[in-house]
């Protein structure tokens, strides 16, 4: 697996440091470029000021969760087709399902790996770039 994420912008919207801190450098080390956010109002203030290209966001989160959050992302005309994959230790059917109705790409479980971070990244920015040169 190729692991350069040169030139990908993410954005990482989780309250819990340790989180931040692990998906930081995992993304990091493979070359993304990484805005990290605690909480979704931060996190809606960067998304704007970045532009990513891929959001993650913690689905427990105090004041705006994530499915709030990611909401607010998809109904944004200029973030709509951005790819958000939420992060979370609750992993039933339910919650699976209440992301897809807010718009979410994909889920992933808490503890993430490396591995499947910077899978995350490229199954969706591959797409999105797919979208994008199809037009």
């Amino acid at each position: 697996m190729s692991e350069s994420l040169s030139g990908i912008k993410v954005v990482l919207i989780d309250d819990s440091n340790t989180i931040r801190r692990s998906g930081e450098i995992f993304l990091s080390q493979a070359g993304a470029k990484v805005v990290l956010a605690e909480d979704g109002f931060d996190g809606l203030s960067k998304v704007v000021d970045t532009k990513p290209d891929i959001i993650f966001v913690d689905v427990m989160m105090p004041r705006l969760d994530g499915y709030q959050t990611c909401a607010l992302i998809k109904n944004h005309r200029d973030f709509k087709s951005t790819p958000v994959v939420m992060l979370t230790s609750k992993d039933t059917l339910f919650d699976r399902a209440r992301g897809k109705l807010v718009g979410s790409d994909q889920y992933l479980t808490k503890p993430f790996s490396k591995k499947s971070l910077i899978e995350a990244v490229i199954e969706h920015t591959k797409r999105y770039e797919d979208m994008n040169y199809g037009n």
